[in-house]
């Protein structure tokens, strides 16, 4: 029986990246589609297109929805089709292109080449988000890669919302004498990352220069808790997550250590540096995306001396920072 749906309409370039920053009444939606966007004519900025992709077949309102999200599709019949029975999030990564980012080289194929002077990664595209094509991964590549130039030292880091297990990778490439944890709180971006780890020669376990994994809501885990405090903490998940988990992913970062966030778009991220520097942190650099659209900052902070650490609180129910469906992009 066929679960999946695709839904193809075509659209302005400045439709597609407005789409793709945010999904608007489409987020509501259990669960949400995923949008893939790419050029009908190379260096036409009219001519784009946006393909949809469901887990189940969309109904009318669902394609007139999306329609009134594309004004330049007015007119235009929209392409509903049938998939066959396969994973839909595989499906819409399939075909992605390698991405260069500071000294990293992403790539989503075995087969495809890996050019002089690099370290590269192996990140199919499968069951998580992260394959280093969001400009959120780029940035957070580029920015760990900054840390490493500028001279920073790490010795224990941790990856919350870790999706694919790219940054703890790329991390524990840059500082392989370090101990590493990486969560998520989707159980299958934990299994992928253990299945990446392997394709990459990342060894896990507890030791220095090993990955630790666990499921966890934010930093709320025994294993997170008893690592810590951590002088390196990523988190690349979405800006309402972000900022309640301020007070817990705070308490779990060294006097002097380094947090280094993502998958916030440009005007959510005076709010995120806000809640952070309530907690005692300072925005001390900041990467811009490097596509087109120019959505998403990476924003990396040093918690002040005189914030202390204290043992993380727990969640209240409803309250614990979950993001679903997404970890790293």
């Amino acid at each position: 029986m066929t679960k999946s749906w695709k839904l193809t309409l075509p659209c302005t370039r400045a439709e597609a990246e407005a789409i793709g920053a945010d999904l608007g009444a489409l987020a509501e939606l259990d669960p949400p589609p995923v949008m893939m966007t790419s050029e009908i004519e190379e260096d036409n900025p009219q001519r784009w297109q946006i393909d949809a992709y469901f887990e189940s077949k969309p109904s009318a309102d669902t394609v007139a929805l999306v329609k009134a999200m594309l004004p330049s599709s007015k007119g235009s019949k929209p392409k509903l089709e049938a998939l066959p029975d396969e994973d839909w999030v595989t499906l819409s990564q399939q075909g992605l292109e390698p991405v260069t980012s500071g000294r990293f080289y992403v790539r989503n194929h075995a087969d495809d080449p890996v050019p002089q002077g690099v370290v590269p990664f192996l990140i199919p595209a499968g069951r998580a988000f992260g394959t280093g094509q969001h400009e959120t991964t780029s940035g957070c590549l580029a920015m760990l890669d900054r840390c490493r130039t500028l001279g920073e030292r790490y010795g224990n880091i941790a990856d919350i919302g870790t999706g694919t297990g790219l940054l703890a990778f790329a991390a524990l490439h840059l500082w392989p004498r370090a101990y590493a944890i990486a969560s998520d709180i989707d159980p299958t971006a934990v299994e992928v990352t253990a299945e990446n780890a392997a394709l990459n020669n990342v060894a896990l376990g507890g030791s220095i220069g090993e990955l630790m994994l666990c499921e966890a809501a934010g930093v709320d885990h025994p294993l997170l808790h008893a690592h810590a405090p951590y002088d390196l903490l990523i988190a690349n998940i979405l800006a309402g997550p972000l900022i309640e988990l301020a007070p817990s992913m705070s308490a779990v970062l060294a006097d002097g250590g380094t947090l280094i966030l993502a998958g916030l778009l440009d005007n959510q991220a005076d709010r995120v540096a806000a809640a952070y520097r309530a907690q005692g942190l300072r925005l001390v650099d900041r990467i811009d995306s490097p596509g087109e659209s120019g959505h998403w900052p990476t924003l990396r902070f040093r918690k002040r001396p005189s914030a202390g650490w204290k043992r993380p609180r727990r969640w209240r129910a409803g309250a614990n920072g979950e993001a679903p469906g997404f970890g790293s992009w």
